[in-house]
C-alpha cells in the first residue's frame, strides 16, 4: 500500500497496552558470512495490510535465520495502537506513510526511515477516488460541490488533495467528509450515503468490484510511499539488527516480485484481502529497496505545514537515515 498503514491520526502515548507477539525466529546460526549475528531481537510492528507481506515472507522462507537476525512480528489491529507501542519503546520499527513519520517525530518520538515500502513506481499500492454505484461522477472535474469521504490530515487527504490540484479543482470546491474507519468508509460510498471516497487498494478494488466508478488514482504519478522506519534509540541500541532486518525485508521483497504467485495464498491470508476479489486481485510486487526523493518528501512537509499539522517543515536528513541500506 501501506502505500497503506499511513492512515490513522498520531495519538498520545496510551500505557498498559496488550502487545500479541504473532512469531519469532530462532536463535540466528547465520549461512552468510556477510550477515551480522544479533542476539537482541528486533520488534516490528505489523497491520493486516499488503505493505507488510515481506515480513511473512521471510518467516516462510526461513530468512530471518540465514541472515542471522530474530525478529518478532508484533500484531496490531490498527495504525494507532501500533503508533502508540512505538511511541512507549515497545517495537522498534514499522512500515507507515511519510505524514506518519512527521507526526510521530512532531509527538517527540525521533524515528528514521530506513527504505520504501511500497511506492516506489506509480504502481505500487494504488490510491483512488472512486464514486458511488448511483454516482454520475466520472471525472474530477463532476466532484466540485460533491462530498468525498477521507480520513482528514492522513495520507488519504493528502492524496486526495494532490490528485484534485494536479487537475487544477481548487479544494474549496469539494466538500470532504472525515471518515477515518475505512470499512465505513467504504459501506457509505457503495451506499451513496456520500458521493465520492478516497481509498487505498485493496479496498478501492473492491468498491470497483461492487459498482464503484474509478474517478481517478495515483498510478500517473508517485504521490505517496509506504516506508520502513525504525526508532532512532532502537538504531543506536542494535544498528546490527535493525541493518539486517532492513536487509531481509528487501531479500523478501524480490522473492516476491520473483515469484509472486508462490506467495498468493499467504498474501490472501495476511492481508485479509476480502473474499470477493480473491481471485482477480493481484500479489503486490516491490522494488529494490531504495529510498524516498527529496521531493517526495518536501511535497508532504510543503502539505503538513499549509495544514498546520507541524509547525515547520522538517529536512530529508531529518527523517531518513541513508545508511540503513544494504551497501
Amino acid at each position: 500500500m501501506q502505500k497503506r498503514s499511513f492512515w490513522f491520526k498520531i495519538v498520545p502515548v496510551v500505557l498498559g497496552l496488550a502487545l500479541i507477539v504473532s512469531g519469532c525466529a530462532a536463535s540466528p546460526a547465520p549461512t552468510n558470512q556477510s550477515s551480522a549475528t544479533t542476539s537482541k531481537p528486533v520488534k516490528i510492528g505489523v497491520l493486516p495490510i499488503e505493505d507488510n507481506l515481506p515480513f511473512y515472507v521471510a518467516e516462510k522462507d526461513g530468512l530471518y535465520t540465514k541472515e542471522g537476525v530474530q525478529v518478532q512480528l508484533v500484531n496490531f489491529a490498527s495504525a494507532v495502537e501500533r503508533d502508540t507501542a512505538l511511541q512507549a519503546g515497545q517495537i522498534d520499527g514499522e512500515v507507515a506513510d511519510l505524514v506518519a513519520v512527521a507526526l510521530l517525530k512532531k509527538s517527540g518520538t525521533d524515528v528514521k526511515i530506513a527504505a520504501i515500502g511500497l511506492g516506489a513506481t506509480p504502481q505500487e499500492g494504488r490510491f483512488a477516488i472512486l464514486s458511488s454505484p448511483k454516482s454520475n461522477i466520472r471525472d474530477l472535474n463532476a466532484l466540485k460541490g460533491a462530498t468525498l469521504g477521507i480520513s482528514e490530515n492522513s495520507i488519504i487527504d493528502y492524496v486526495s488533495d494532490q490528485l484534485l490540484t494536479d487537475k487544477g479543482i481548487p479544494l474549496s470546491e469539494v466538500k470532504k467528509m472525515s471518515i477515518p474507519k475505512m470499512p465505513v468508509r467504504l459501506d457509505m460510498l457503495l451506499s451513496d450515503q456520500i458521493n465520492a471516497a478516497c481509498l487505498p487498494d485493496p479496498l478501492a478494488a473492491l468498491a470497483q468490484a461492487k459498482g464503484a466508478h474509478l474517478v481517478a488514482d495515483d498510478t500517473y504519478r508517485n504521490i505517496s510511499q509506504t516506508v520502513f522506519l525504525f526508532r532512532s534509540q532502537s538504531i543506536q541500541d542494535n544498528p546490527a539488527g535493525i541493518k539486517a532486518a532492513v536487509r531481509v525485508y528487501g531479500l523478501a521483497g524480490q522473492a516476491l516480485s520473483d515469484h509472486p504467485d508462490q506467495y498468493h495464498s499467504l498474501f490472501l491470508e495476511k492481508a485479509q484481502v476480502p473474499a470477493d476479489i480473491q481471485q482477480t486481485y493481484k500479489t503486490p510486487t516491490f522494488s529494490k529497496l531504495q529510498l524516498p526523493t527529496q521531493d517526495e518528501i518536501d511535497s508532504v512537509m510543503k502539505w503538513m505545514v499549509a495544514k498546520k499539522l507541524i509547525p515547520q517543515a522538517y529536512s530529508y536528513n531529518d527523517l531518513v537515515d541513508g545508511t540503513l541500506l544494504p551497501q
